[in-house]
């Protein structure tokens, strides 16, 4: 593959390098990135198992292994300076909606703050960023789609690199995952709505498109797979009980969309406008950018409403940096009950 060649000879750390996107380019990575790559992962147990698949896939390469949070400024300015990367993949994100409809300042904290601190400290050591979004991002209705599109505009107007992709097949807690664990089990498969859609990659595609998109020419840039329209959930389900369960009846069973779903993503909005990239499974995404000001002065609004856990005034905050964002009823309830901390 062309970006790789043009990747070699990179210094590379990958944030949230132990999820499955994350593994996925790290071994791919590997063996040809020199001097360094640097895989910067806060689960202990995803961790150590990138470590021992990197050690049997690229046995003997200079691959370093950090422990810690993209979220730790200290730790990252030691990483820039021990590695000295020159490009960041920056995968670490908190990404299941309905679990993050429950701890959406926890979601800001992580996407949001997360995000700033990774831009930062590679803009100091001149490092350029690659951000893997997603299609939630788009008109979001979860406040992991608006963190996400936060995320976006900070990268962006740090001059980086963002990157939507939509679900991505056989990663961790996919959906296809969840279809293949429900149909070995002999359980029926839940899917929330008969119309609803998604855009399906698998993780290799995803791999590519990421590479694809570091060595886009243009900076800053927004950009998103060149997709055909998205496939019903539905369909994906019974394909799946046809290839794993074929000699018998896998029924589904819908069930409703649950807060911060939509019935169909897109991968950009009604106010975007797709262009082809240099890259011919990528578009670049024209989109109107937040002012220098107007993004910095929100995201310190958004700070100091999370130092004190006020939710009502940080939903405030990020519908003010997302106006499109929709915020589900069940963000609306636990906004309604938060009881600010008071900063001493």
């Amino acid at each position: 593959m062309q970006a790789l060649a043009l990747l070699k000879g990179t210094s590379i750390l990958i944030t949230g390098a132990g999820g499955s996107i994350g593994s996925a380019l790290a071994l791919r990575l590997a063996p040809l990135v020199h001097p360094r790559l640097a895989l910067l992962e806060s689960s202990e147990s995803h961790l150590f198992a990138l470590q021992n698949e990197c050690a049997a896939a690229a046995p003997g390469l200079r691959v370093s292994f950090i422990l810690g949070s993209a979220a730790e400024r200290a730790l990252l300015d030691e990483v820039f300076s021990l590695y000295a990367p020159r490009l960041v993949f920056h995968a670490a994100a908190f990404k299941q909606v309905p679990l993050i409809e429950e701890q959406p300042l926890a979601a800001i904290a992580n996407n949001v703050f997360g995000t700033q601190t990774i831009v930062s400290a590679a803009a100091a050591h001149g490092a350029r960023v690659v951000l893997l979004s997603t299609d939630k991002a788009v008109e979001p209705a979860s406040i992991m789609g608006a963190t996400k599109r936060v995320a976006e505009c900070i990268v962006l107007d740090a001059g980086g690199t963002v990157l939507r992709l939509g679900n991505v097949l056989a990663s961790r807690d996919s959906v296809a995952e969840a279809f293949a664990r429900q149909i070995a089990q002999g359980d029926s498969l839940a899917v929330t709505d008969p119309a609803a859609r998604r855009y399906f990659l698998t993780l290799d595609e995803a791999v590519n498109l990421l590479l694809a998109a570091a060595v886009e020419p243009d900076a800053p840039c927004l950009l998103a797979p060149a997709l055909p329209a998205p496939h019903f959930i539905a369909d994906l389900a019974r394909y799946m009980a046809l290839e794993l369960a074929p000699d018998r009846d896998v029924p589904i069973e819908f069930t409703h969309l649950r807060p911060g779903d939509k019935e169909t993503e897109q991968l950009w909005s009604g106010h975007e406008r797709p262009r082809p990239a240099h890259c011919s499974a990528l578009l670049s995404i024209e989109s109107a950018s937040l002012a220098d000001s107007t993004l910095h002065t929100g995201l310190a609004r958004l700070r100091a409403a999370l130092d004190v856990r006020d939710l009502s005034a940080a939903l405030d905050h990020m519908r003010a940096l997302v106006p499109d964002y929709s915020p589900s009823q069940a963000i609306l309830n636990l906004a309604g009950q938060c009881i600010p901390r008071v900063s001493s």
